[in-house]
């Protein structure tokens, strides 16, 4: 597998928040999601209010699920500390990270197949908790690893790739 590192060009122009840090600061790996991936406006949007909220990098926990969202979290924040949980249980890692140490800045990012299915229980239990946490949830209504296998929040009457109806 070839690797190659994004460039960091820090022009002296550019705008910087309280920290003296730039957008580029924020920013993760290159993305390797498919091309006009709604994900990849997701994280964008994440860097973009972390400058503005100008978050210690450091102070900052990014925690997945499994998924193509689970990819999201390489994509800000590469000074922040990061955890890929197994299917489904993103919330419960995120309640013991909280337990631990409430003073860091909790984002989850979980797809709506991990969140919405197999995670549901955990969700409720966030909620109801609430959680100290920025928890998205990327909803694109398929499971998009197995190729557009409906979600639990695809659209009653959406039709895949392949022509089934969801019903």
């Amino acid at each position: 597998m070839t690797f190659i590192a994004k460039p960091k060009v820090a022009h002296p122009s550019l705008p910087k928040n309280s920290l003296g840090l730039t957008r580029r600061d924020y920013e993760g790996a290159l993305s390797t999601l498919c091309a006009g991936c709604g994900h990849d406006s997701i994280t964008a949007a994440i860097v973009e209010a972390s400058w503005a909220l100008a978050l210690e990098p450091q102070n900052v926990v990014k925690l997945s699920g499994i998924g193509c969202s689970s990819k999201t979290t390489a994509y800000f924040v590469s000074g922040g500390h990061g955890f890929n949980s197994v299917h489904g249980r993103m919330p419960s890692i995120a309640m013991g990270a909280n337990a631990a140490n409430r003073s860091l800045t909790y984002i989850g990012v979980s797809g709506d197949g991990d969140t919405l299915s197999i995670g549901l229980g955990q969700f409720c239990h966030a909620i109801r908790r609430n959680l100290n946490m920025l928890y998205i949830i990327e909803n694109n209504g398929v499971y998009g690893l197995t190729k557009g296998q409906f979600s639990a929040s695809a659209d009653v009457g959406t039709r895949a790739k392949k022509g089934e109806t969801n019903f």
